[in-house]
């Protein structure tokens, strides 16, 4: 088989395992989390929409303190609500409060006339029987009596609890969502279109996004009659000691129960504006970013083909954001990954077929043996350079520049050498400690951008991305791949055996991944980020010894204090002084 065929069949067997991995991953769920992540970031990037058709009547903590009663108030107090919102004119009411149990026979009846005299309502419950029926405010016979009707106030739970689906039913009794947009002159939708899961909300912002008045404020009459008149009004608790308070795609805030399902209402009273997209669209998006740079590479080389892998990326996330805001949800995680597992195994079968012909021209005759050499050096600077690249692409989104990574590799390299480690050990630590950031890519910009102190669920996300980077430069031949992997994996691991995300302790944290660990640490020390300024070199150095014994190496700290002050100058271009060291720790 000659050279060109040889290469095309390796090319093509490389995106068909991206695809196959892609797929796999799809399919078994592993990227479930990941793409619930991705989702949360269309709707942030989306913003916020107030609707003007729509409002929550919030139980909150100002009502419990301006009313003056406990928990469950009185239904002659909600009748009270009712009353006002029939004077003002709402256009359907919901109660997002279970009435199934009785009560005594003058507050049940206060709040049953009220329903009557606002021409019904819809009652949210929990409870049915098989045929649908109810108990609310003594039956379904009742209810209709008054053209009030019982809705199921079930919600779906997707991914880690998150609430992001309502059902078209609950058994044979409609949900409240589609109760109340119905009766509230929305379309009717079929049920189909409420298959698995049930339907997308289609939620208008993060809490509080849709305009909300306290039921204090409504009962004592300091509602703006023009805020109820001609809406769909949801009466629900929201003061966090009811625990009506659940997590939404929409923020790391809990949302309240009458908001979601006030979000839930309007998705179904404008028709499920958000839905996804076909599944056969779905696989060929993820077919074709598998086979686009194995492809590409055809025709062009290398460094060339692995670029335009970040740049399909871009694209991609371009058009699932627009395709978003037209109200349609495509897979982003198993694209990507067909992305960068198209780049990655590209690499690989270029790296296998190059190292093919090199045996090939090796064997021929010993004339051949210098552009052997050629392409063996070529090939090397082809992998660095694509290590150097992907690796800016990790930084560029936390970084203010390129820089932290050329002062990394130096950094690495110099501290390498004090140690006495031979010249192509010390080269080969400093080409692969740029990439010891590399699993960053994966996390949300929400957590690597935030100029605060992260929560602990951010902390941990955050500290993903040691496992992450490792697991995307893992299995490669290559040694300098290799190291790279080691030191992505390991430069967050402690002396003292509290890093991440091992715990690995001492010595059994690996050379390269001791050094690339102290010199990132005083890196973000000296240097500006979004969270801080840069510290004086004396402090910084102060600091390193300081944690001599416990987060660094002993021995890296004595040969670091060693060579900082020139290493300073020369990476940083300031003046130093000696600083003070004790060596004790």
């Amino acid at each position: 088989m000659n050279p060109g065929r040889r290469q095309a069949l390796g090319l093509l067997l490389a995106a068909l395992a991206s695809l196959g991995l892609s797929l796999a991953a799809q399919g078994t769920g592993v990227l479930r989390g990941a793409e619930q992540r991705t989702l949360a970031a269309r709707f942030s990037v989306r913003g916020a929409s107030t609707p003007s058709d729509v409002l929550v009547v919030a139980i909150d903590d100002a009502t419990f303190s301006d009313l003056h009663q406990q928990w469950p108030f009185p239904r002659s107090l909600h009748a009270e609500a009712v009353d006002a919102l029939r004077r003002a004119g709402a256009r359907q009411i919901v109660y997002d409060v279970q009435f199934t149990e009785p009560t005594t026979p003058r507050q049940d009846n206060a709040l049953y006339a009220a329903i009557g005299r606002a021409g019904g309502a819809v009652l949210a419950t929990s409870e049915s029987d098989r045929q649908g029926h109810t108990d609310v405010l003594g039956g379904d016979g009742r209810l209709a009596a008054i053209r009030a009707r019982a809705g199921a106030a079930n919600l779906t739970d997707g991914f880690g609890g998150i609430l992001d689906h309502f059902p078209y039913a609950n058994g044979k009794l409609t949900s409240l969502a589609i109760t109340a947009a119905a009766r509230g002159g929305g379309p009717a939708l079929p049920r189909s279109a409420f298959a698995g899961a049930g339907a997308w909300i289609d939620f208008r912002g993060p809490p509080g996004t849709i305009q909300t008045v306290s039921f204090s404020s409504l009962v004592l009459g300091h509602v703006d009659p023009a805020l109820i008149r001609n809406r769909i009004v949801v009466i629900g608790a929201t003061a966090p000691s009811l625990q009506d308070l659940h997590a939404t795609p929409t923020s790391t805030e809990p949302m309240a129960g009458a908001e979601i399902q006030a979000n839930a209402i309007w998705t179904a009273l404008h028709g499920l504006p958000l839905r996804d997209v076909a599944a056969v669209i779905n696989l060929l998006l993820v077919a074709m970013l598998s086979f686009a740079v194995p492809l590409l590479r055809i025709r062009l080389r290398v460094l060339p083909a692995a670029l335009m892998g970040p740049l399909l990326a871009l694209g991609l996330l371009a058009g699932a954001q627009i395709a978003f805001d037209h109200g349609a949800i495509v897979w982003l995680s198993a694209p990507l990954l067909a992305v960068a597992l198209g780049t990655v195994t590209m690499i690989i079968a270029s790296h296998l077929s190059e190292t093919a012909t090199r045996r090939r021209v090796a064997q021929d005759n010993d004339v051949l043996e210098a552009k052997v050499r050629e392409r063996t050096q070529q090939l090397r600077r082809t992998q660095l350079e694509i290590l150097q690249r992907l690796s800016r692409a990790a930084e560029w989104r936390d970084e203010d520049t390129g820089l932290h990574i050329t002062r990394m590799g130096k950094l690495s390299e110099l501290l390498a050498e004090a140690l006495g480690l031979p010249a192509h050990e010390t080269e080969t630590l400093g080409h692969a400690a740029v990439a010891h950031d590399m699993g960053k890519i994966a996390i949300p910009d929400r957590i690597l951008l935030k100029p605060g102190p992260l929560t602990p669920d951010e902390r941990i996300e955050m500290q993903r991305h040691a496992a992450i980077g490792a697991s995307m430069l893992g299995d490669s031949e290559s040694d300098v791949m290799q190291l790279a992997e080691t030191i992505a994996r390991t430069h967050h691991e402690r002396w003292d055996g509290s890093g991440y995300p091992d715990g690995l302790r001492g010595p059994e944290i690996p050379l390269a991944g001791r050094i690339c660990g102290l010199c990132d640490v005083f890196d973000a020390l000296v240097s500006e980020r979004t969270y801080k300024q840069p510290w004086p070199l004396d402090r910084a150095l102060d600091e390193i010894a300081a944690q001599r014994g416990r987060h660094f190496d002993p021995e890296l700290v004595d040969a670091f204090l060693e060579i900082a002050a020139p290493a300073y100058r020369r990476l940083y271009g300031a003046g130093v002084t000696k600083p003070r060291v004790d060596r004790a720790a």
